[in-house]
């Protein structure tokens, strides 16, 4: 009881510099725990959910803070664990705080309908019922309206009104197998028209939560559009109950296969949080993982493998292997070779092209979709600019230290840069190189610990000429109005992508051999690039 309190429980004791920071904490140790323990995520969703349903008599700002966060993190952790009461529940209340007039709105315009949209539920029923008495086939059938965050977002999605959205029922047909499923599936198509594109199959093909149900639109009686959801018993009772139904806590002894299977995305989370140390993107990261619209593909071999809606021939890549993912040039789709922008599709068959000698682009991380091909080439890429910063360091440390009548290469042998690099907080001489590459650090910072203040100024005086002094003006004056982190001497640049003007609020990214390039905190390119190139700046007043 303790360890489900304790995982449940907020860490209050550490400052963060940022709401975003605390979160994501949160959310790693409640990561952390549920690895050990499923029920954490359990208790703190009825938490969450009963915070919620009281969340009347919170003020106004903080409803709206704790709604948001709610409907972006809770309700599809309770929708990727298969409980989808609780899924239901969290986005309607979420959405009646944070768009509380729309939320009223549509609540209204859908109770007007409550009448006329039962009695067609219960004549949709009574033909169905027949149907299965007819060819006597055991089934219990239902129908229930959808909920309004679901109504609501097919209105945004398909840009409509609610009298243009049919299909605001769905009918549910319970049968006793597997076999009754598809019998059923072929009496509703017989007795109504499909609708092109709209059957799913989540029986043969499970979602990554588990659940399975025969999905199908059709045309009902009056013209009407209905979804109708065939399913078995023990099916209906995962969808309701998710992860719960299946779970069962065996102290000592583990999970077994088919915990392990459903605990894979869990378990991928984990290997996440170890690997990103920036709140804002392990957020980023949760998020994507946290909303699964999957397409579905098979390797050559017939395997299946799911990806994020727009995934790429990349991400199928780096599903197989790391290696595999970047030497990839190009993919085979259905037998025909595809661009690796191609975006997947249910049911392609997908086969890898590779070249030994091929490497990653960094313009790959604007088209693939899936967390683990991101953090893969994210990780190359920045192996690679670490050695191309450490080279660059190295040569502006030789050349600005001839300036001053020293040898590097001397300097090395003594133990010299490695005391340099020790008095910086650096483990090893490669660490301080490749902060000069990134323009972190300055060679003149480095020659403050080798040479004496006397010895800089007197070589400066000799060294300095009428274009250095010209350039040591302009240098003040474009950086002059910026502070990073109490630095005085780095070169500053502003992003013509964004035009930072005083007052904005801004973050600076370190550009090899260029210093820092300042943008705008809300700028695309800000929110795209490497976190560790970032460095907090901030105005001079």
């Amino acid at each position: 009881v303790a360890n489900l309190v304790d995982g449940v429980t907020k860490i209050s004791k550490i400052h963060f510099k940022t709401k975003e920071e605390s979160q994501a904490e949160n959310f790693r140790k409640m990561l952390l725990a549920m690895a050990n323990d499923i029920r954490v995520i359990l208790v703190k969703l009825a938490d969450r959910l009963h915070n919620m349903r009281t969340l009347q008599y919170q003020p106004e700002a903080k409803q709206r803070s704790i709604a948001r966060e709610t409907l972006d993190m809770y309700a599809p952790m309770a929708n990727r664990l298969g409980i989808s009461w609780i899924k239901s529940e969290l986005e309607d209340l979420s959405f009646r705080y944070v768009n509380p007039q729309l939320y009223y709105d549509l609540a209204s315009k859908v109770a007007m309908k409550k009448k006329e949209r039962e009695s067609y539920v219960e004549e949709v029923k009574e033909i169905i019922v027949g149907k299965l008495k007819e060819h006597g086939i055991r089934g219990d059938v239902s129908g229930r309206s959808k909920h309004l965050y679901s109504i609501h977002n097919k209105m945004e999605s398909r840009n409509v009104d609610i009298d243009e959205i049919y299909d605001l029922i769905a009918i549910r047909v319970m049968v006793d197998d597997i076999r009754a499923c598809y019998e059923v599936l072929g009496l509703i198509h017989s007795t109504w028209k499909p609708i092109p594109g709209r059957f799913k199959d989540y029986i043969a093909m499970p979602k990554s939560n588990m659940y399975q149900s025969l999905h199908t639109t059709v045309i009902g009686p009056f013209g009407e559009r209905m979804e109708v959801q065939i399913r078995t018993s023990e099916m209906h009772r995962v969808a309701e109950a998710g992860i719960a139904a299946h779970w069962k806590y065996k102290e000592g002894k583990g999970y077994d296969e088919r915990d392990v299977k459903r605990f894979a995305w869990l378990r991928q989370l984990l290997e996440w949080q170890q690997e990103l140390q920036d709140s804002q993107e392990f957020m980023n990261t949760v998020k994507v993982e946290l909303f699964p619209e999957e397409v579905y593909v098979f390797t050559p071999r017939g395997d299946v493998k799911g990806f994020p809606k727009g995934a790429t021939p990349i991400d199928f890549a780096y599903s197989i292997h790391t290696d595999i993912g970047h030497r990839c040039v190009g993919a085979k789709v259905n037998g025909k070779l595809v661009p690796l922008k191609y975006e997947l599709k249910i049911g392609d068959i997908v086969e890898v092209v590779t070249s030994p000698h091929h490497t990653p682009s960094k313009d790959w991380l604007k088209i693939v979709k899936s967390t683990r091909a991101r953090n893969k080439i994210r990780a190359w890429v920045k192996t690679e600019e670490r050695k191309r910063s450490i080279a660059i360091g190295r040569e502006i440390c030789e050349k600005e230290f001839r300036r001053y009548s020293l040898n590097f290469g001397k300097l090395q042998k003594s133990g010299e840069m490695k005391r340099v690099a020790v008095e910086f907080g650096f483990v090893a001489e490669d660490d301080l190189m490749a902060s000069v590459g990134y323009g972190k650090l300055s060679c003149n910072q480095l020659l403050g610990k080798l040479l004496s203040e006397e010895k800089l100024a007197e070589t400066r005086e000799q060294k300095e000429t009428r274009i250095s002094k010209v350039l040591g003006k302009l240098t003040k004056k474009s950086t002059g109005a910026i502070q990073i982190n109490g630095v005085d001497d780095v070169l500053v640049r502003f992003g013509k992508c964004c035009n930072p003007v005083p007052g904005d609020e801004v973050v600076g990214f370190i550009t090899r051999g260029r210093g820092v390039t300042v943008h705008t905190a809300d700028c695309s390119f800000a929110r795209e690039s490497d976190p560790d190139r970032r460095v907090a700046v901030t105005w001079n007043r």
